[in-house]
């Protein structure tokens, strides 16, 4: 069966090619977004001087491919704005983190790019109206839709389907897959938390849907039934991270459809920034929270905490003496015994990028991802919208993207779809707002009333 990996991962580009074909480009993107990522394997071609060919390279490649192919107008009509300078920031940092520790700055960069700039790059290309941004939540609905089956077999069996379809076992360490009584789903990802953070993802998004009454019915049916089944699949993820997370954007949701307020979301995106200046400063102190955690979720899940905690201090002290840039790629952020043995693990996404691209890297990165949500929720489409049919598909996913930047103060899970989404959040907000009032048709009698005034 590993003989199929090859044949998938290099056919996924004119597979993409076909989709563009198939259908109008805007969906196409979504379409091979969304399918790459869930169903493509976990595996690693290497190619000289370039990053390794891996389930994200495989879907840039291929809609960039295809977008020179078929849409390049697209490209040309093309203008940047402020909301991209800290992308485009955190692409280049390789450069300077490389050279200044005497690496080449030629495969980090591109690297850099593939897995953060060009999803976010074709966000602002093709995700640059509510109708895009749309067409994708639905997308992301639906995926989640897909991934029932697969996460309700592998919560019974354990982490199989990778092995099964591939070859290969997604995971090799099956004991981090076993939580609350049961085996947390893999599928065809990279860990069980990306599951759970995909799944809360496609819930939440879902729920919203619903409650809005932008989406009634999906492929025929009722959505309402399709979310409470999405959302228990969900909750038999056992991811509890995802858990806090869900509920923290249900709370951000309908407080602006209730009290027509963001300031819970402005409260999360603020409680990320602050979490991020005292543990890059070295201020942050997990005492407190480790108690908290123990109260609520008990003792297994505060000291997994603990040990990510302990190692982020000691990892944390290492990227403070290169502070700016980092310590590129090399593998001087991480902490060695007297021994040279590496003692260090990086659980979180924060800790790496501080590591490796020093603060103007982490502070880019958290940037590129949080400040779309800002400047759509302050200043084009502000809590009151959210409700409306033709908004909340936008600020669903703007919620989620904040959740998703959430997590990564705990989770190193890049997914290239939610850069894809800041993309699409940030071409909305540098746009001027979309009517919202429905056009008023005139009746015929009204019609024939005015020719009549007309005529006499």
């Amino acid at each position: 069966m590993t003989q199929l990996i090859p044949i998938v991962m290099y056919g996924w580009i004119p597979v993409t090619l076909y989709l563009f074909i198939r259908f109008p480009t805007q969906r196409a993107v979504i379409i091979s977004f969304i399918l790459a990522w869930l169903f493509l394997p976990q595996s690693s071609f290497p190619i000289p001087v370039l990053p390794p060919y891996t389930k994200i390279t495989a879907t840039c490649y291929g809609i960039l491919i295809a977008t020179i192919v078929y849409d390049t107008g697209r490209l040309t009509c093309f203008r940047p704005g402020w909301l991209d300078v800290p992308m485009l920031v955190y692409c280049l940092c390789p450069i300077v983190s490389q050279i200044s520790n005497g690496g080449s700055p030629i495969s980090p960069t591109f690297g850099q790019i593939i897995a953060w700039g060009l999803p976010y790059f074709l966000g602002r290309l093709y995700l640059n109206n509510l109708d895009g941004l749309r067409q994708l939540a639905i997308g992301i609905f639906a995926g989640g839709l897909a991934y029932v089956p697969f996460t309700l077999v592998e919560g019974v069996k354990g982490p199989l389907l990778h092995q099964i379809v591939y070859g290969v076992n997604a995971v090799d360490d099956w004991s981090q897959a076993r939580r609350l009584g049961g085996w947390r789903p893999v599928v065809f990802m990279q860990h069980g938390l990306m599951v759970g953070v995909w799944m809360m993802t496609a819930a939440l998004i879902g729920i919203w849907l619903w409650q809005t009454g932008t989406l009634k019915k999906f492929q025929g049916r009722k959505i309402k039934p399709l979310v409470i089944v999405l959302t228990i699949a969900f909750f038999l993820c056992r991811s509890t991270g995802a858990y806090s997370l869900f509920a923290i954007g249900l709370i951000v949701l309908f407080c602006a459809k209730w009290f027509r307020t963001s300031l819970p979301l402005l409260l999360v995106i603020g409680y990320v920034v602050f979490y991020l200046y005292m543990a890059a400063s070295g201020q942050f102190s997990s005492a407190e929270v480790i108690g908290f955690i123990s109260q609520i979720f008990g003792e297994e899940r505060a000291g997994s905490l603990k040990f990510r905690f302990d190692n982020e201090e000691i990892l944390g002290e290492k990227a403070r003496q290169r502070f700016l840039f980092g310590w590129g790629d090399a593998g001087g952020n991480r902490v060695y015994d007297d021994e040279g043995k590496d003692i260090s693990i990086t659980d979180s996404l924060w800790i790496i990028a501080f590591g490796v691209h020093g603060a103007v890297g982490l502070a880019s990165l958290f940037s590129s991802l949080l400040l779309p949500v800002l400047a759509f929720s302050l200043f084009t489409y502000p809590a009151r919208t959210w409700s409306h049919p033709k908004v909340a598909p936008a600020a669903a996913m703007g919620v989620a993207l904040t959740m998703y930047a959430f997590d990564c103060l705990l989770n190193a899970m890049t997914n290239p779809i939610f850069a894809f989404i800041a993309g699409g959040i940030a071409s909305v907000a540098l746009n001027a707002p979309e009517n919202l009032k429905a056009k008023k048709m005139s009746s015929p009698t009204t019609k024939r009333s005015l020719v009549h005034q007309k005529s006499s």
